[in-house]
């Protein structure tokens, strides 16, 4: 059994590892700047901590031409980005270090990581551009003044990884395999759960339980759907940003700013104000005699607070969104109907009896198209809570299904384009009057340009409202 076999490992020793290996069957080495600056930003981030676990790798452990060899089956993006960053720190760094500890790791480092390159053989030129443009990235981070001798101490011998050696390549690859497949099963709103219970304030420890206790009551599905279909698809679009599909590498939209870490910034005052006042209000005893609480303005488009407030903040929209979509509030036959306890005009509750019940609903462009209505409500509502709102529900309206009327096929692709070309969300977001909105003028629907198909009661609410022609 080889040495690092299921053991936890520093940095400095993985490296120093005189087999280890890149196999030629491996995929070419594809992380960019954007990964190698999320991994700085991690050091950063968890500098302060005893350890930092960096993730996995996976040997396949062997003889080649009677050589020890470590193929690294699982974990080579991360390795080879390892290796970049200490032989950057090597070359800016080593001869104006001061700690005589750190000399001697990087000088006994030096001829392994150099013998490492030199046998190591790159044939994409895939790999050969990533790992340039990463290398000169590293140098330039690593010389900057505030990457320091701690850092480099952190990052050489407090983050480690956990090392998996097999002997059988079609074991390992079965591990690995297993590995992504677990992998494949944990949701991004789990990575979020992980990294917010990280980024709790250490006097709001006790808090943990009380905070966490709403998400752990959903299901793992509702807190997916809230992600992927309204917050992700809110918070990018008001940024003009596309929102197709929210998986692991797309979480950074869900993490903002630890008060206790972040600089004094102008822009973090706000939020720094907000978040004591409403904490002080809430624990001062007249709470116990008015039994009033005061809720965090949390609003869709705002710099996320890491910890406590995130989970805070998921727990508002969830319960908000459920409000607003669910067709419970659609009305029977030709009763009002009430949307966040308010009722709606004739127009409007005509347009959600509507929405909630035609027949071609459900089919998967209807749903897209829905979603559109759905995230523009929200961010309306959000933004200037039920203040004209039924004037709104008609305005949305048009805006998304013309939409469906103009499109024979609504794809995932439509939805995104639509979303962004005619960025209804932008115009809520700079508005400062409801009005502002509502009086936006929206083009009638010609006769012509109709190709979506069963929609009939879709066109009819289109006539009605006099936008077609």
């Amino acid at each position: 059994m080889h040495k690092l076999d299921k053991q936890i490992v520093p940095v400095r020793e993985l490296l120093a590892e005189p087999s280890l290996s890149i196999p030629a069957y491996q995929r070419p080495y594809k992380w960019t700047q954007e990964n190698l600056n999320a991994m700085l930003g991690d050091l950063r981030l968890y500098r302060d901590k005893s350890a930092y676990r960096l993730g996995a790798v996976v040997f396949h452990h062997h003889n080649e031409k009677g050589q020890e060899q470590l193929d690294i089956v699982d974990g080579q993006q991360r390795t080879l980005t390892l290796f970049l960053l200490v032989k950057a720190i090597m070359d800016e760094r080593a001869n104006g270090l001061l700690r005589e500890d750190l000399k001697t790791q990087l000088g006994d480092l030096e001829p392994k990581i150099n013998e490492f390159m030199v046998r190591q053989c790159f044939n994409s030129d895939i790999s050969h551009h990533n790992l340039y443009q990463n290398f000169m990235a590293a140098k330039r981070a690593v010389a900057r003044a505030d990457f320091t001798e701690a850092d480099i101490d952190f990052l050489l011998n407090k983050c480690q990884l956990v090392t998996f050696v097999l002997s059988n390549v079609t074991e390992a690859f079965q591990f690995f395999d297993s590995q992504n497949a677990r992998g494949r099963d944990l949701d991004p709103h789990d990575l979020l759960k992980a990294f917010h219970l990280r980024e709790f304030a250490e006097n709001e420890i006790h808090l943990k339980a009380q905070t966490v206790s709403h998400w752990e009551s959903l299901e793992s599905a509702t807190l997916a759907k809230l992600f992927a279909n309204y917050l992700y698809r809110i918070r990018n679009w008001v940024r003009g940003k596309s929102a197709q599909h929210f998986n692991k590498t797309r979480v950074g939209v869900f993490k903002g700013v630890n008060l206790d870490q972040v600089g004094v910034y102008p822009y973090v005052e706000s939020l720094r104000i907000a978040h004591h006042f409403v904490d002080d209000y809430n624990s001062q005893y007249h709470r116990r005699v008015d039994h009033q609480t005061m809720r965090f303005p949390f609003h869709l488009d705002q710099m996320v607070i890491n910890g406590r407030r995130f989970f805070e903040m998921t727990g508002h929209y969830q319960q908000l969104i459920d409000n607003i979509i669910d067709d419970k509030h659609r009305g029977n036959g030709c009763a009002p109907v009430h949307l966040l306890s308010i009722e709606l005009d004739a127009t409007a509750s005509t347009i959600m009896r509507t929405l909630n019940s035609y027949r071609s609903r459900t089919r998967t462009g209807d749903r897209y198209i829905r979603t559109l209505f759905d995230c523009a409500l929200i961010f309306y509502i959000d933004k200037f809570g039920t203040q004209g709102l039924s004037s709104a529900v008609e305005k949305l309206f048009i805006w998304a299904y013309s939409c469906r009327l103009k499109m024979q096929v609504v794809q995932l692709a439509t939805m995104d384009n639509y979303a962004l070309d005619n960025n209804v969300l932008e115009r809520i977001k700079h508005a400062i009057q409801p009005n502002d909105l509502l009086n936006w003028p929206l083009m009638t629907v010609k006769a012509s340009d109709v190709k979506g198909t069963k929609i009939d009661d879709i066109t009819n609410l289109f006539k009605e409202l006099k936008y077609y022609e």
